[in-house]
């Protein structure tokens, strides 16, 4: 074999080479950290889980699925204000920014807030309760979908409306167009209708596990049956509370997969923000997963 056919086969085998070396390197890390996953408690009445049956997402079947994915010109997350908001609401709209941005580890935007008078009769209703409310689905279909910027992967918006979904339904935390790339949630309940400072931090840490639970579905990622998981389907406040903001292994495997962020940096910045927050608990199962990489 001359000098030239053999270094032209070492420069098609360096590629191959690196590929199979960050799989290696991915697969350790998700092992690793598959040690912190906590397992799901048996399903009670009132559960997410307890009324439906849905079926185990496995890696391999997410991989199969046709989903969104960051590319080159296409890989900003926006969030939309949409509402009347108070100093305290927007601060917690751009921690959220913050979060997210660490959490997906690509660069996030909040553009300027959209009136609630973009919303019309047809899409508003009186709850029970008093509050309004705003069909969650007018805000995906006739808002965001319309109005996505060119850049943009998801597109998130952010109420500080309650939501419903459809008239039989009380309300809903958050909803999704997965095949559009754009969702919405609401802020209204996580403060039970009044941010203030003594409910801020629980108000912030519901949202951001709502935020990234609906951006987690559309990037693929269906409702999580593994472990304890941001990825897991919730009824209620109390579920969300009891579900952790962390991804479990299997999820960000997943994430990973098409999102090609560097873990341990990953891990890392939203050790920054959980410590800034004083979220103790999340911090707390970051580091546990940080310490399992050393």
């Amino acid at each position: 074999m001359s000098p030239g056919k053999y270094s032209l086969t070492f420069f098609y085998l360096l590629p191959l080479l690196l590929f199979f070396s960050c799989q290696k390197k991915e697969r350790s890390y998700i092992k690793t950290i598959a040690l912190n996953d906590v397992r799901l408690p048996k399903e009670k009445p009132g559960d997410w889980r307890y009324s439906r049956d849905e079926k185990f997402q496995t890696f391999e079947d997410f991989k199969k699925l046709n989903k969104i994915k960051p590319e080159p010109g296409k890989n900003t997350i926006y969030l939309q204000p949409v509402g009347e908001f108070s100093k305290l609401q927007e601060k917690e709209i751009e921690l959220t920014r913050q979060y997210l941005s660490r959490y997906f580890q690509l660069n996030t935007k909040i553009l300027p807030a959209l009136s609630n008078d973009i919303f019309p009769k047809t899409a508003r209703r009186i709850f029970k309760e008093g509050q309004e409310q705003i069909l969650a689905g007018y805000v995906l279909d006739s808002i965001l979908i319309r109005q996505k910027p060119k850049d943009a992967v998801v597109f998130m918006g952010i109420t500080e409306k309650d939501l419903f979904p459809r008239p039989e339904w009380n309300y809903v935390f958050g909803q999704a167009s997965y095949a559009d790339g754009v969702g919405v949630t609401s802020m209204y309940r996580f403060s039970n209708g009044q941010l203030t400072e003594a409910n801020f931090n629980q108000s912030l840490e519901r949202l951001i596990k709502i935020s990234s639970h609906e951006i987690g579905h559309m990037f693929g990622l269906s409702h999580c049956l593994n472990a304890n998981c941001v990825m897991n389907g919730t009824n209620s406040l109390t579920e969300t509370d009891f579900h952790f903001a962390r991804a479990c292994s299997l999820c960000q495997q997943k994430l990973n997969s098409s999102l090609h962020y560097n873990p341990q940096k990953r891990l890392l910045d939203l050790k920054q923000f959980f410590e800034k927050q004083h979220f103790n608990s999340e911090l707390s199962r970051t580091d546990q997963d940080l310490n399992l990489l050393k």
